[in-house]
């Protein structure tokens, strides 16, 4: 079982691409896979990933959902790990933030911050999350703020707070994740 936030060993998810791509990947797999990369760190810098970590995450990227999302990192460590994404294009029928993209947000934070808690040769895997929505938002921009609850050798616990841009909580969330 692998989440997709924490890069995992060589063999597993490869980050090629469908179409020209895949078929190169039969000829030529070296050159396709140092493209892939290539193409992942504009990925990560797009999204603003800290440059320390690009070579972490190079080889896997931050997840085609996250891309989606338009989730954009501005702070990123084990203990406090913080993002944006945008209301537009993450509503429900009503027209607000759906409460799915609540617990993307989370869960991208959470993972991402238990990832680099667990370090290089271990994996974190999440087994539980859970939020409780506070109010409604229908445009601009919620900010996710991840903090760690705790920071064990086998697993990690993290509280994530989505707020307005008026600074207003909007959702609760826990994310505990397994450590191997």
């Amino acid at each position: 079982m692998m989440d997709n936030f924490t890069p995992g060993p060589a063999g597993e998810a490869s980050p090629t691409k469908a179409g020209a791509s895949a078929d190169a990947a039969v000829e030529a797999p070296d050159a396709v896979e140092a493209a892939a990369a290539a193409d992942f760190r504009e990925e990560l810098f797009q999204a603003g990933v800290p440059e320390h970590l690009h070579d972490w995450l190079a080889e896997y990227g931050i997840g085609a959902l996250v891309v989606k999302m338009g989730i954009r990192f501005l702070e990123m460590g084990p203990e406090r790990c913080v993002a944006t994404m945008p209301v537009e294009g993450n509503t429900q029928v009503a027209g607000i933030l759906h409460g799915g993209a609540h617990v993307v947000l989370a869960e991208t934070l959470g993972s991402f911050a238990a990832g680099m808690h667990a370090g290089p040769g271990r994996q974190a895997l999440g087994i539980e999350v859970g939020a409780t929505h506070h109010r409604a938002v229908s445009a601009g921009t919620v900010t996710g703020t991840c903090t760690a609850i705790h920071l064990g050798r086998t697993l990690t616990t993290h509280e994530i707070v989505m707020t307005d841009e008026q600074g207003r909580r909007l959702s609760t969330a826990r994310i505990t994740n397994l450590i191997r």
